[in-house]
Formats: structure tokens, sequence, C-alpha cells
């Protein structure tokens, strides 16, 4: 009995790190989607389908072109954030001031368009980036390098947006416009640039979560459902535009779908993710640590 108990305790335990590990990831994404709500104050529904296009952008250039993962990254960084700022452009920016609902059809409407695009242009066929990174054996634990990296990269990635946006003077500009955008404007502060730069600032945080989730999923046209849906659940849960609740809220969901696939199935992990979410619904409709407006 007390071997089946430490055997258990050891499980336990790596379900907790490995929640951990992908809670990183995770926040990252809550962190753009975020950002962007939390500024422009648009929720961009395609956000996830950035991802897979800076994860197809990632297996051609390291696939068909044989440049290497560390070059290939920045390229795809650079290319997302160039997508996130054309997509704001050309979609949102003629639709700042229209009601929500037609934003929201908007940016669903690009969802579908990009998924069209991928399919008609890539096939339907699963892609993998062919890098095999071994696996970081501790005492009975196994844990992936992959994960390893990503939790690590997307900490790095975290920090690196928290000190352009305390340290900057437009970093300044943008949490101050994400406080009060018509006092802001009235004071001389060019909002449309701050906007662009907001956007290609998610698209950046886009391309990095590409180019560390292609290293554990097989890149296809609908790889963007596998995490999208989450990621504004996380969003939702932690208060639209709050970071801190987001980045909370992340790692909540990230040990629910670990220690859920403990127990049973992974996908158990994901039912009681979305079960714990509809009922904070209604415990906290306005999510874990509303923003005050």
């Amino acid at each position: 009995m007390q071997g089946f108990l430490d055997i258990f305790d050891i499980y336990l335990l790596e379900a907790v790190i490995n929640g951990i590990l992908l809670g990183g990831v995770l926040a990252l994404l809550a962190l753009g989607l975020n950002l962007i709500f939390g500024v422009i104050d648009v929720t961009w529904i395609c956000y996830a389908e950035l991802v897979m296009i800076g994860m197809y952008a990632m297996y051609f250039i390291v696939q068909v072109y044989g440049l290497s993962y560390f070059v290939a990254a920045p390229f795809t960084i650079l290319l997302v954030a160039l997508l996130g700022a054309a997509l704001h452009y050309l979609v949102i920016a003629p639709l700042l001031t229209a009601p929500p609902i037609n934003q929201l059809l908007a940016t669903g409407g690009v969802l579908f368009v990009l998924q069209s695009f991928a399919t008609v242009a890539f096939g339907i066929d699963f892609r993998n980036l062919g890098i095999r990174l071994p696996v970081l054996a501790f005492g009975d634990m196994n844990f992936s390098y992959a994960r390893l990296l990503s939790f690590l990269a997307a900490l790095v990635g975290m920090v690196a947006v928290y000190l352009f946006m305390t340290r900057t003077f437009t970093g300044t500009a943008i949490r101050a416009i994400s406080q009060d955008r018509q006092i802001m404007a009235l004071m001389g502060v060019d909002t449309r640039r701050i906007y662009l730069i907001t956007s290609a600032l998610g698209g950046a945080l886009a391309g990095l979560a590409a180019c560390l989730l292609v290293l554990q999923y097989d890149v296809h046209p609908f790889v963007g459902l596998s995490f999208g849906p989450i990621t504004f659940l996380i969003c939702v849960l932690g208060g639209l535009g709050n970071f801190i609740g987001g980045f909370i809220a992340a790692f909540v969901f990230a040990e629910i779908i670990s220690l859920g696939g403990l127990f049973s199935d992974l996908e158990w992990g994901y039912v009681l993710a979305f079960a714990f979410f509809i009922v904070m619904m209604f415990i906290r409709p306005a999510g874990l640590l509303a923003r005050r407006r």
C-alpha cells in the first residue's frame, strides 16, 4: 500500500509540474489576446489562427528552406507581427466605432478566411517540424524538453513585454490608453499609431507562441482549435484586458487540465477545465480579477 502511495505521489508531482509548464505557454497566448483587448477594446476571435500561420511559417522555413530553428524563429515572429498590424489596418481600424457584435463577426470571418486559405494553400495533411528533443529524466519523473524550452521562452517573452510596457515611452502610452482612451486622445497621443503598435506586438506574441507550439503540435489548418478556445476562456476567466488575471487563470486552467489527465484521459482534463469555467461564470461573471472601468 505504501509503495502504491509513493508511486501516486510521484505521478501527482509530475502532473503538477507539467501543468506549470503548460501554464507558461497558455499565459503567453492569453497575454497577447488581453493586450489587444485591453488597449483596442476589440476581441480577436481569430488570434489562434495567427499562431497557425506562424507554425506553417516555421515549418516551411525549417523544412523547405533548410534554415535552423533558431534562425527561423525571428523571421516567424516578425512575419506574424506584420500580419497582426495588417489585420488591424485592414479589418479592425474601419470597425473601431462599430458595435461590438460587428467586430466579433469580422474577426470571426478572418478566422474562417485564414483556415480556408491554409486548407487551399497547404492541404489538410499533418506536418511535423521533424525536430526530436530528448526527455529529461528526474528521478522517476520524465519531462519533455520541448515543454521546458517553451516554458522558459514564454517566461522570457512575458518579461520582455513587461519591461517594454514599463520602461519605454511607447509602452507607457499603451498602458495609459488602456486606462482611458478618450483622455489620452485629448492630450495629443496618436491613438491610431498606438493601436497599430499594439496589434503588431500582439502578433509578435502569437508568433513567439507559434515557434514554441510547433515543437509540440503537428501543423494543419485547424490546429488553432487545439488552443484557441481555451485561450479565450482563460482571458474571460481572468477578466478581459486584465494581464494579471489572465496570467493566474492560465495556470489554474493548466493545472486542471494536467491533473484531470492524471486521473483519466487528457480530454477529460479539458472537460473539467470547461466545467470549472462555467461554474466560475456563475460565481464571478466578470472574471477572477475583472478590470475596473
